[in-house]
């Protein structure tokens, strides 16, 4: 008796309910994991997460070339599939019925988790914010992010601020900003810099760097460096920037973060002054460093705790409170979570990493679930056992 051909529909189904599938994602992802952990030391943590776990195949360059090819699937296509397999095989083999209650729930909390993870992978952004005591600021910064900021102090009481990412600078792009009354040119780009000098070059390497007319530029020179991956070592990067009015060139500009201070310049009646710092967010509050205390255990230099006594300020004058972060504690405020992360040796700067992530909930929520839908089939299952043995015979 020949068997039936199993239709488009069913091969489509089976495929993504099958165990073998489950097994084969959970095989790439320990894969996935073991070779990414080796990489680390050659790329650090954040470099290692883009580069596996939050994307859909690992890339892999060409020798000598700059064209990348998928080698192996990522993070994201694993998940997802994952996510697919489990909640596919959940709504076709279970049945709703309270005896399979703990397996249904246990698999509802493991899906969950998958979508937790994937909302924290695409909506997470994280940032820091510096403050000395006595210091108040309405903007965090990012670890790794950088904007050509543009301000126009004109104003005795506040700053209009055109900020360009990043992006725009490593495309050596030309940009006219509505609020912007000139042009900015990209005249050159170094992901990773350091600033020398140019008087202490010899004047062959002098040429090989390139100038800037205006401001501390023609002093100074931008060295380019090869890209850090280590987790405790940033990338500086470094720009040449050309400021182009209707009626010409107004001058070109060497801009690094290492500078710390802006350079400024006028034109058409007002002030200008142009920085390359740390991308900053702005929030709709204020937050001020009121006193910083680093605790040690007696007689050594190790450190027993550290916290943050801060006031938060809204905007609106609604909430006006004093709060104390330490570690373990963090402060959640408007959608943000203030953990305490660090501070400087003269223990009166500290630096709070602040989180912004939707989905903080689901993974508490997710073993919960999990953990509850365990127990509940352990118990039922431990009920049936123990009615099994009580009608068995005396002599059994």
């Amino acid at each position: 008796m020949t068997m039936p051909t199993p239709t488009l529909y069913e091969q489509f189904r089976d495929f993504f309910v099958s165990l073998k599938l489950t097994v084969a994602l959970l095989l790439f992802s320990l894969i996935l994991v073991f070779v990414a952990t080796l990489d680390q030391v050659n790329l650090g943590i954040w470099a290692v997460q883009e580069k596996y776990f939050r994307s859909f195949f690992v890339m892999w360059r060409l020798p000598g070339t700059e064209v990348a090819i998928p080698v192996f699937p990522g993070g994201y296509f694993v998940g997802g599939l994952l996510l697919i397999n489990l909640t596919a095989a959940h709504l076709y083999r279970f049945q709703l019925s309270w005896k399979k209650s703990g397996i249904q729930l246990a698999h509802a909390g493991l899906i969950l988790l998958l979508v937790g993870e994937l909302l924290t992978g695409l909506l997470q952004k994280e940032s820091f914010m510096r403050l000395d005591e006595g210091e108040t600021k309405k903007y965090s910064e990012s670890f790794r992010g950088h904007e050509l900021a543009f301000l126009d102090t004109t104003a005795p009481d506040y700053d209009e601020v055109v900020a360009l990412p990043e992006a725009l600078l490593a495309d050596h792009a030309t940009v006219q900003h509505p609020k912007l009354p000139f042009q900015v040119r990209i005249k050159e780009y170094f992901p990773n810099s350091n600033l020398v000098m140019r008087d202490s070059l010899p004047p062959a390497a002098q040429a090989q760097f390139p100038t800037a007319t205006a401001g501390v530029g023609p002093r100074l020179a931008l060295q380019p460096l090869r890209m850090t991956y280590k987790p405790d070592e940033r990338n500086v990067p470094g720009a040449i920037v050309e400021v182009v009015g209707p009626e010409g060139p107004l001058g070109t500009w060497l801009v690094s973060p290492q500078l710390n201070v802006a350079q400024g310049f006028d034109y058409q009646g007002r002030k200008w002054q142009l920085t390359l710092r740390s991308q900053r967010t702005y929030k709709p509050f204020s937050v001020t460093l009121l006193k910083f205390s680093h605790d040690k255990y007696p007689g050594t230099e190790i450190p027993r705790n550290f916290s943050s006594r801060v006031r938060v300020k809204s905007d609106d004058g609604r909430d006006d409170r004093e709060v104390l972060i330490f570690m373990n504690n963090p402060l959640r405020y408007g959608g943000l979570t203030f953990y305490q992360a660090g501070f400087d040796n003269n223990d009166r700067t500290t630096i709070l990493q602040v989180v912004r992530n939707p989905g903080w909930l689901l993974p508490y929520i997710a073993c919960v679930m999990m953990g509850l839908g365990l127990c509940l089939q352990f118990g039922f299952s431990l009920r049936d056992f123990i009615r099994r043995r009580s009608v068995q015979p005396a002599g059994a």
